[in-house]
């Protein structure tokens, strides 16, 4: 038997391996009242012969780690749909996100107790990453609790 070999949907992922840094907007929220800046790096490599790109991630606040997050995103060889698995320093388990990619942009969606979750993520600047996380109660009503843009780094 030939072992499988990672196709274009795996491929894509790539976009995400690299060296990130860069400037977060929190906006008020009920894990963060006043809002406010940040710093973050990503550092995402592609992993298990190109069929998932695996992460970390890191977020400061006035010079002090405040987050602290690990990623897993491959393809559900049975939808074709983007798989993320978020792990974090808040410890609650696993959210899988899932979505498809449109271009260079995807979105993913994840439920929750306590509602929905979506990420964005929007490659199409030349070595850059822009990202927002909204959140719902209802799927209807939206807020939006994070942006930020990402350089890669050469």
């Amino acid at each position: 038997m030939e072992m499988p070999k990672p196709g274009p949907a795996h491929q894509k992922l790539e976009l995400f391996a690299g060296d990130w840094s860069g400037e977060e907007k929190m906006h008020p929220s009920e894990w963060d009242p006043q809002g406010g800046t940040a710093t973050a790096s990503m550092n995402s490599r592609v992993v298990c012969d190109g069929f998932y790109v695996a992460g970390d991630y890191e977020q400061r606040r006035d010079g002090a780690v405040t987050f602290r997050g690990h990623s897993v995103l491959g393809i559900d060889p049975q939808s074709q749909e983007v798989v993320l698995h978020w792990f974090d320093s808040m410890g609650m388990g696993v959210n899988e996100f899932r979505g498809k990619f449109q271009g260079d942009k995807i979105a993913l969606s994840f439920q929750s107790p306590m509602g929905w979750h979506r990420v964005s993520y929007d490659f199409g600047e030349k070595n850059a990453m822009r990202f927002r996380m909204d959140m719902s109660a209802d799927q209807k009503q939206w807020k939006t609790m994070l942006e930020g843009v990402y350089r890669k780094k050469a």
